[in-house]
């Protein structure tokens, strides 16, 4: 159902199993040979990916890293319209609603059931202690106060941030921050510009990957932005960008994702 899935496949070694994949912008975070065996396969639908579409490629099985993806976006399929094509399903688990995401293992739990489901329980492994690996070396103990979002705030409108039960906070808490939203038990939080004020981030997390601007225009924007404007984050120039496909989802590139930011934490 998306280029995430797909690259988790290939790292699997299962690569050569993929009918098809939607969403396949989720493969601009890759590079290298990587990206060009990912651009090999073929897309069947450049969006979230149709019902049509999905059921006209007759997989056997359908691969998404979100339950948004099985019935959640207009257009693509439900979990029974698939069982009635013939094709299971296997999507990412949610995490229990109410409770805080501290860490990676809704990436690592999918990539062992992705696994254990192709007979590539070894791969699985490997592929987990590379992530684990990585997240390992580049943890931060600077344990500043961090805010994720993808648009710059408007004047006297409510500051839309990665709330506490998203793969984000997970993310953000590997890396060693904080996330001032943390304490609000949904994906998304709206806090309002004193709480921002009161909570002072010392680092932002510019999200991209939604806004068809450009990284560098997207990062301007936010930097520059009245409601932020008297935060540590900004006064420090404390920012880093990274890509929504690394950071709100399960990825094989989580662990770049904790880099990144624990990079910019450390600044």
């Amino acid at each position: 159902m998306d280029g995430g899935a797909a690259a988790i496949l290939e790292r699997l070694g299962v690569g050569d199993k993929i009918v098809g994949t939607a969403a396949p912008d989720f493969f601009r975070a890759f590079t290298g040979d990587e990206a060009a065996k990912l651009a090999k396969i073929k897309v069947i639908d450049p969006g979230q990916g149709s019902a049509e579409a999905v059921i006209a490629a007759e997989p056997d099985l359908v691969v998404g890293i979100s339950s948004y993806s099985f019935g959640g976006f207009d257009g693509t399929p439900t979990v029974d319209q698939l069982a009635k094509a013939g094709a299971k399903s296997l999507v990412a688990c949610d995490t229990a609603k109410g409770v805080a995401v501290t860490d990676l293992t809704a990436t690592t739990t999918f990539i062992t059931r992705a696994a254990e489901v192709f007979g590539v329980e070894q791969r699985g492994a490997e592929l987990v202690s590379q992530i684990t690996t990585t997240v390992d070396k580049a943890k931060s103990s600077s344990g500043r106060r961090v805010l994720a979002l993808s648009a710059p705030p408007a004047a006297g409108q409510p500051v839309m941030a990665q709330g506490g039960t998203g793969l984000a906070n997970g993310v953000i808490a590997v890396a060693g921050g904080k996330n001032i939203a943390e304490d609000a038990m949904q994906d998304f939080a709206s806090l309002s510009a004193e709480e921002v004020v009161e909570r002072d981030p010392q680092a932002i997390v510019v999200i991209s990957g939604f806004s068809p601007s450009s990284d560098e225009e997207l990062l301007n924007s936010i930097r520059s932005s009245p409601v932020l404007a008297g935060t540590s984050a900004v006064k420090e120039n404390r920012f880093v960008v990274v890509p929504q496909s690394i950071l709100l989802s399960p990825s094989v590139l989580n662990g770049d994702a904790v880099a990144k930011i624990a990079e910019a934490l450390d600044k």
